[in-house]
C-alpha cells in the first residue's frame, strides 16, 4: 500500500495543469503531510483526512507569518488534490471564508526597481557570479522571469537575430505553463546589449550562462546569489520585471495607445495575455 505522502503526491499530479502547476501543488501537499507528522496525526490514506486537519494547517501557517494570498493558493492546491480522489464534499467545505483567509488584496507586493538601485545591486551580483549578472540584465531588458533568464542560453543566437532585424523576441524556454510569447522591448538597445553580453559569456562557458552541470543546480545558484546580493523581499528579482512593465506601458502611451491598450500590450509582453490589463495595473504598476 502506498504511503500517505505518495498518495498525496500522486493525487496532486493527477489533478492536472501545467508542469509548474503540478509541481507547485505537490510541494504544498508535501508540506501538509509534514505538518500532519509533526502534529502526530496518524492517518494512512487521503480518505481519512478531515476538515479540521486542514483548518489546523492553515492556522499553523498563519502563525508562522504566511500571507493570506499564499494561504489561499495553498488551500486551492489542497482542494484540487482532494477532488482528484473524489473527495468533492470535503473540498467544497474548505472555502476561504470558513478558513479565515478571505478578502486578501491582489495588489502587488513588489515595486518597480529604479535604475539607480538596480545598478547598486547589479554590482553586488557581478562580484559573486558573472552568469547570474547576465541573467538579471536579460530580466531587466526583456521582462523575463528568473527561469526564463537562466534557460535563455538556448535562445541567445535567435534573439540576437530577431533584435537586429527589428523583430520581437520569441521567449520559448522556461515560460510559465510552457506558453511561448513575443516580447517587444521598448528599449531595444538595452535588449541588444544584454543579449550580446550574455552571448559572449556563454561562449566562454560551454554555452551556458550559469556555470553549473544542470539547470536545477543553475537555478539554485541563481537564487543563492540573488539573496546574498540583496535581491529579496520587495526588491527580489521579480522587481526587475515590474520595472520592465513600467517602461513598456510608458512607451506604448508615448506611441499614442490608450491606457487600456498599453496595459493589454504590456500584458502580452509579460506572457499574461491581452485580457489581463487590469491585473497588470493592479499588480505591476503601483
Amino acid at each position: 500500500m502506498k504511503t500517505l505522502r505518495e498518495q498525496l503526491q500522486n493525487a496532486a499530479f493527477d489533478a492536472g495543469g501545467s508542469f509548474k502547476t503540478r509541481e507547485g501543488r505537490q510541494i504544498v501537499v508535501a508540506r501538509f503531510h509534514d505538518f500532519l507528522k509533526t502534529q502526530n496525526i496518524q492517518i494512512r490514506s487521503i480518505e481519512q483526512i478531515k476538515g479540521k486537519y486542514i483548518q489546523a494547517y492553515v492556522q499553523f501557517r498563519k502563525a508562522n507569518g504566511i500571507g493570506i494570498r499564499t494561504l489561499q493558493n495553498e488551500v486551492t492546491a489542497l482542494r484540487c488534490t482532494l477532488r482528484a480522489v473524489g473527495r468533492n464534499k470535503l473540498a467544497e467545505q474548505l472555502d476561504n471564508k470558513a478558513l479565515g483567509i478571505s478578502g486578501a488584496s491582489r495588489d502587488g507586493t513588489k515595486t518597480a526597481m529604479s535604475d539607480a538601485r538596480f545598478a547598486t545591486l547589479r554590482t553586488a551580483v557581478f562580484a559573486l557570479d558573472h552568469g547570474v549578472c547576465a541573467c538579471i540584465d536579460l530580466e531587466r531588458a526583456l521582462g523575463l522571469r528568473a527561469e526564463e533568464a537562466v534557460k535563455s542560453c538556448k535562445s541567445l543566437i535567435s534573439w540576437a537575430k530577431q533584435l537586429a532585424s527589428g523583430k520581437p523576441v520569441h521567449v520559448i524556454f522556461g515560460t510559465k505553463g510552457g506558453r511561448p510569447r513575443l516580447v517587444h522591448p521598448a528599449n531595444r538597445q538595452r535588449a541588444i546589449d544584454a543579449v550580446q553580453a550574455a552571448q559572449e559569456l556563454a561562449a566562454c562557458q560551454n554555452g551556458v550562462l550559469i556555470n553549473k552541470p544542470d539547470e536545477k543546480s543553475a537555478m539554485n545558484r541563481y537564487k543563492n546569489v540573488m539573496t546574498s546580493a540583496g535581491f529579496k523581499g520587495k526588491e527580489s528579482g521579480h522587481a526587475l520585471r515590474y520595472a520592465f512593465a513600467r517602461d513598456q506601458i510608458e512607451a506604448y502611451l508615448a506611441l499614442g495607445y490608450s491606457k487600456a491598450e498599453s496595459l493589454a500590450l504590456t500584458s502580452t509582453d509579460l506572457g499574461h495575455g491581452d485580457g489581463r490589463g487590469r491585473y497588470i495595473a493592479q499588480v505591476y504598476v503601483r
